[in-house]
């Protein structure tokens, strides 16, 4: 089990990111949740086996249609058993 604690740039707020980004990690069996950034970015923390958490940073690489990342940022975090994935305000 990983955690990961990612900021993603771009054009990621008002198009569904952190919605989409839900739909993903419960596709690819990762919990964590997505937040709105005060600057205009997205931070989402997931956990999960290290398959899945590289599969979810794949996607968090590029995002839902409609947005377009330029940058992403990953931090190594300690897991703490997480369970489901929100959206977090």
């Amino acid at each position: 089990m990983i955690c990961r604690r990612i900021v993603v740039r771009g054009r990621v707020q008002g198009v569904g990111f952190r919605y989409s980004a839900r739909t993903a990690a419960t596709r690819l069996g990762v919990a964590g949740q997505a937040r709105n950034r005060d600057d205009g970015s997205v931070e989402v923390v997931i956990e999960g086996s290290a398959a899945s958490v590289d599969a979810m940073l794949e996607w968090l690489a590029g995002g839902p249609p409609g947005a377009r990342v330029d940058t992403i940022e990953v931090f190594e975090l300690t897991p703490i058993g997480a369970s489901g994935f929100v959206i977090a305000e």
